[in-house]
């Protein structure tokens, strides 16, 4: 900008904004747009594998269009901080404006770059787009993160590739907003620059308006991330959203996790629901009298030794018929094949991580959009449904292993808070290698069997790392046919080394629990295993998983006096039911204990977690209403489900987790913050 004063200088001021000023917002609009949208298609294009057989051109076409249509909320946002200070400062001082534009837009592009980078292994991992997970790693081991970051993921890399990437984008965007207006015609009538002005602000309040509203004209059309899944794919749908609206998503969920909002019902509708989970008067004003059961009678006898293995990333795929001759599996299969041992496939974990399968064995309660690792009401007193005040009441001593830090999302706090008289960690294991998150699993299950006392009935729930990024077991050495297992593989995987990798963890997690099993057995031949995954939905050998596939984990119980059939056969549940299995199996007729979940043995035929529901042969979106059942499988029809009764089942299992965990037992209008 010239720096004469009086009328020229605010002549050319005014000048500017009119017109060079709103035609390169405009630029730097479309620029940001376009951008997102490259990424968009080269994000499809790079991950194409992922694409179900069924999505045609038509469903491409769709996802990019409705895609192009949020972005333009992202680029409004982006054109704003980036153009919107800059278009203010300029005619004041272009020295000032340049060097916001700098600023910001180098901020804007290595971010923008770096989330474009990381999205690849994000969805490989995940199979999402950024959620809220990501936030929740603010809990987590930030140090054994980096780790598994650079060494599962080449972090250094990938971040070097996206620098060179945001550089090459800064170069462009300076252009973009210093280049000319392509608008101006070199001879112009005054009454022609007018009308010139008038249209680029006019194209300004328009893009502005449908930016707004996501590519809308108002509300009620309105465009947003909550609607955006319009898609038979999960990718397509997942790719609809750019890294920004993603990032949104992900830390609006993180938000509501942690704001503790929780379902919104009312005590009335809670004693509702809860009648009709326990068949109970609606007119109790105690969840825990709702929560009180009466045991039947125990099924097997009184065992000394009970093991609860919770194996990381232990899905249930594995043991599906399609993958019995894909060799990862096979101590789980040996022991499923004594007499002694039944199983259940229709099973869901708590949530989509270990601290949700954590609080939900320690406590009872489901995930109801609580952090309980973090909550003083979970430090104050074990709830009442908690598993070990329940099993010290039935006669045994309590203890929990775990393969990692006592530090990790203050595990070693919350269980003993919750109960737990013995507590174990990495730091307690000898002579243990593994990785950042902790000991490989034969130290800790060597630690373990070095722990059994033959004077002293002991319950003991154990939980593994090494089936974990940054996938660092030695499995040459362990053992592991990697060639026989990429034999197994459809042609296409063979040469996916990382999923090779994967897979042989599985395999390795396997072997150690079955390995640890035959050890335990020889030394107390009594004694009672229960096993399930903590989570799934991390790898998968189909790049296509559908519901059950990708999220169901294993429930298998073995032990004297166990049979097949010791399950009913319709059988489904999640892992609040683990416990209250376990009570009826052992406990003498008449024990009274609380239980949100009900025995797999007895009445239990349905489960449901933080975003699915189950049953022996069908699954579902929790959160869609009506509810619509989806098959266990390809081929295969949906099982008929009661969905009304369902839905009651789902808001009762979430309503009172949350009211229980929040408020305790009492159900009446809480008090507001400080009375």
């Amino acid at each position: 900008m010239c720096e004469r004063g009086g009328g020229a200088e605010k002549g050319s001021r005014i000048a500017w904004i009119l017109e060079d000023g709103g035609a390169a917002l405009l630029r730097l609009y479309l620029f940001f747009w376009l951008l997102l949208a490259i990424f968009r298609v080269l994000f499809i294009a790079g991950m194409a594998e992922y694409l179900t057989p069924e999505v045609t051109a038509a469903d491409v076409w769709l996802a990019l269009t409705r895609g192009m249509k949020l972005s333009m909320k992202t680029a409004g946002a982006l054109t704003l901080f980036t153009g919107g200070a800059a278009f203010f400062l300029t005619p004041l001082s272009r020295r000032a404006g340049a060097l916001w534009m700098r600023l910001s837009g180098g901020v804007v592009l290595t971010a923008l770059s770096v989330l474009f980078v990381a999205r690849f292994p994000y969805y490989r991992q995940f199979h999402s787009g950024y959620h809220q997970l990501l936030f929740n790693t603010l809990n987590d081991d930030v140090y054994a993160l980096l780790v598994s970051l650079v060494q599962e993921f080449y972090l250094p890399a990938r971040l070097i590739a996206a620098l060179f990437l945001a550089y090459a984008l800064y170069r462009i965007l300076g252009r973009v907003w210093r280049g000319a207006s392509p608008f101006a015609p070199r001879q112009e009538s005054a009454a022609g620059r007018w009308l010139r002005r008038g249209l680029i602000w006019a194209a300004i309040l328009f893009l502005w308006r449908v930016s707004w509203f996501g590519g809308a004209l108002g509300w009620e059309t309105e465009n947003g991330w909550e609607n955006a899944g319009v898609t038979r794919d999960t990718l397509l749908n997942e790719a609809i959203l750019d890294d920004g609206q993603a990032i949104l998503r992900a830390y609006t969920f993180h938000i509501r996790l942690n704001s503790g909002s929780g379902p919104a019902f009312t005590p009335e509708e809670l004693r509702r629901l809860s009648a009709k989970l326990t068949g109970k008067p609606p007119d109790i004003d105690d969840i825990d009298a709702y929560l009180t059961r009466r045991a039947g009678g125990a099924q097997i006898k009184r065992p000394r030794h009970i093991f609860l293995l919770i194996g990381e990333s232990y899905a249930n795929w594995p043991l599906l018929p399609q993958y019995e001759n894909l060799p990862i599996a096979n101590g789980i299969r040996s022991l499923l094949a004594r007499p002694d041992s039944a199983y259940c496939g229709a099973f869901l974990p708590n949530g989509g991580n270990t601290v949700s399968a954590l609080t939900g064995i320690v406590t009872g309660l489901a995930d109801a959009d609580l952090y309980l690792t973090t909550m003083p009401e979970a430090f104050a007193a074990p709830y009442p449904t908690a598993s070990a005040p329940l099993m010290r009441r039935l006669g045994y001593a309590t203890y929990f292993w775990y393969a990692g830090a006592a530090t990790w999302e203050r595990i070693g706090a919350f269980v003993t808070a919750q109960g737990y008289e013995h507590f174990f960690s990495r730091g307690d294991i000898p002579g243990g290698t593994g990785n950042v998150w902790g000991v490989d699993d034969e130290y800790l299950y060597a630690a373990v069997l070095d722990s059994l006392r033959a004077d002293e009935d002991q319950f003991m729930v154990i939980l593994n790392v090494s089936n974990h990024s940054p996938f660092s077991v030695d499995l040459a050495a362990k053992g592991f046919d990697r060639e026989a297992v990429r034999a197994a593989l459809p042609e296409e995987r063979r040469g996916d080394e990382a999923l090779l990798r994967q897979l042989g963890h599985f395999w390795y997690e396997d072997r150690e629990i079955a390995k640890f099993i035959d050890a335990a057995r020889k030394r107390f031949p009594d004694s009672l295993f229960l096993i399930i995954g903590d989570h799934a939905d991390r790898y998968n050998v189909s790049r296509t998983p559908g519901k059950y596939e990708r999220f169901a984990i294993p429930f298998i119980v073995s032990g004297p006096g166990v049979h097949p059939g010791l399950f009913i056969p319709d059988a489904a549940g999640s892992q609040i039911d683990v416990l209250p299995t376990l009570t009826e199996m052992i406990a003498p007729e008449g024990f009274t204990y609380e239980a949100l979940g009900e025995s797999l043995t007895r009445t239990n035929r349905r489960g449901v977690n933080y975003m699915l529901w189950i049953t022996h042969g069908a699954i579902g979106a929790a959160d869609v209403r009506p509810l619509l059942p989806e098959a266990l499988g390809a081929g295969m029809e949906p099982a008929p489900v009661d969905t009304a009764a369902m839905a009651d089942y789902i808001d009762a299992i979430r309503g009172l987790s949350w009211w229980r965990a929040k408020y305790g037992s009492r159900l009446a209008e809480p008090r507001s913050e400080g009375e």
